[in-house]
């Protein structure tokens, strides 16, 4: 009687709320500061929060009625830009968002948005779940993405939809982030107490040799403890793996959806080599300052560790930061410096169908691997304004064209390495490079998040030996992020 009385205490000292899910969009300093307690984990991202609208029954963004049944909102959006210089880059597209509250339980959210464009460059090239490259530089797309989420309780919230997912507190992510393409996934979040525990399945692709889809899924766990309110804990882990390899057609190892379950003695259970990968984070609030940092280790040996081999199989990387928001005369600001590493072939396995990316991206780091980074932002917004400034300084390995792998690019098997030891970052072509963007943006809808931007890009590495400056400018819908800042 007296666990079944401390149990009901336990899970009654939280609660998930009455949810909306929010956006996988950059922080601002006038976006809500999720604080972090003992109901709230700021890591896992969309965030999970109170439902904030008005409450409406039928509305198109503008004529809103407020104090009636909430039901469907709808948002038309906007997608164009155009990129100045020798590229002459465009991309033009519209849509429309949907969401819906019902019984206060379920939240629904879809958006779309059908587009074409032309680019000579990276700058403008969708990444959307579905794309179609027509004759030379053009293409079209359709950005397809939602969830639906169902809170049957102050305990449960499942979701699945077609979206990105983000782990950690930073710009970039080494454990999961929003860089590459949405995919397919259902996810279960669970509160008790000061933890939170995640379980996200994400349903991914990649193109075959005869340029075939061929399916490949990745099962994920997330451990949150909150040791206090100002100190937050994480541990992670994943496995990828094929539906079909040489042996055996298995589809979806039922053994992967147990939501309990250490992946790693249960790879070995069923002899396969599917790719672990194991990692953590933790995130230090003071006021609305946080330090933060994660690591993640896909392969090592502790005896070449020690021994400072530089072996190649001893594959990590890590994330060291810093960010806040400070208001100073009614001026709202927010700063980050952060830092990134991976050794070379991180994240890569022996086939694409194995390795941590999806559709030719990666699924962490933009750089993929065998890179380091430290990058800075500076933001001051007002309600309609906002002055964003990002540098970055980074030193990579680039691939050299030899049919070795230098351990860069994760798409490339690791069965290639070049040599067994004195591996370090810079293998291959070395690349050391900074870019510069200062971006003005103005607010024209906030329910849509509609502003008008102008970038300005400046860049240069050690390969190329000059300045390269670029101008974008354009309309958009910001409901999620589209970098052009690596």
């Amino acid at each position: 009687m007296k666990f079944k009385l401390l149990f009901f205490l336990l899970i009654t000292n939280f609660s998930f709320s009455q949810i909306e899910v929010g956006d996988v969009f950059e922080e601002m300093p006038l976006d809500s500061l999720i604080p972090l307690s003992l109901s709230n984990h700021t890591g896992i991202r969309p965030y999970i929060r109170i439902n904030k609208h008005n409450k409406h029954k039928f509305s198109i963004s503008g004529g809103i009625k407020k104090d009636s049944t909430h039901l469907i909102h709808i948002t038309p959006l906007v997608d164009a830009g155009l990129e100045t210089g020798s590229t002459g880059s465009y991309r033009t597209g519209l849509g429309a968002s949907i969401t819906s509250n019902f019984k206060e339980k379920w939240y629904f959210k879809v958006a779309a948005i059908q587009g074409l464009g032309e680019t000579n460059s990276a700058t403008f090239v969708p990444k959307s779940f579905y794309y179609k490259k027509n004759t030379g530089t053009n293409y079209s797309y359709t950005d397809v993405r939602g969830r639906i989420s169902y809170t049957p309780n102050h305990i449960f919230n499942f979701q699945a939809g077609i979206d990105q997912n983000f782990i950690g507190e930073g710009n970039r992510s080494m454990l999961l982030s929003d860089y590459g393409k949405p995919y397919p996934f259902a996810q279960i979040r669970t509160r008790f107490g000061s933890f939170e525990y995640m379980m996200l399945y994400q349903f991914l692709k990649e193109r075959t040799y005869n340029q075939q889809w061929k399916a490949k899924y990745t099962s994920t766990h997330l451990m949150s403890y909150n040791v206090t309110n100002k100190i937050s804990i994480g541990i992670f882990e994943t496995v990828v793996f094929s539906p079909k390899d040489t042996t055996l057609n298995r589809g979806y190892d039922a053994e992967y959806l147990n939501p309990i379950v250490f992946f790693r003695p249960q790879e070995y259970s069923l002899g396969s080599s599917d790719n672990i990968l194991l990692g953590a984070q933790f995130s230090l609030k003071h006021s609305k300052h946080t330090i933060y940092g994660q690591i993640i280790i896909d392969e090592f040996l502790l005896s070449e560790l020690r021994a400072r081999s530089r072996w190649w199989g001893n594959k990590y990387g890590g994330q060291l930061g810093i960010k806040g928001r400070i208001l100073s005369n009614n001026q709202h600001y927010f700063y980050r410096i952060e830092s990134n590493f991976a050794r070379p072939y991180t994240f890569a396995h022996k086939t694409s169908g194995q390795n941590y990316g999806n559709q030719g991206l990666p699924l962490a780091h933009p750089f993929g691997a065998n890179f380091f980074e430290i990058l800075g932002e500076l933001k001051w917004q007002t309600k309609k304004w906002s002055l964003k400034t990002f540098l970055n300084y980074y030193m990579r390995g680039l691939e050299k064209n030899d049919n070795f792998s230098y351990g860069g690019d994760i798409y490339l098997s690791y069965n290639k390495y070049k040599q067994e030891y004195f591996n370090f970052i810079g293998n291959g072509i070395k690349q050391n490079g900074v870019q510069l963007i200062a971006t003005t943006s103005y607010l024209i809808d906030k329910s849509s998040n509609l502003q008008v931007f102008l970038e300005n890009h400046l860049s240069g590495n050690t390969l190329n030996k000059k300045a390269n400056y670029q101008v974008v400018v354009g309309i958009r819908s910001c409901l999620w992020n589209d970098y052009r800042n690596y």
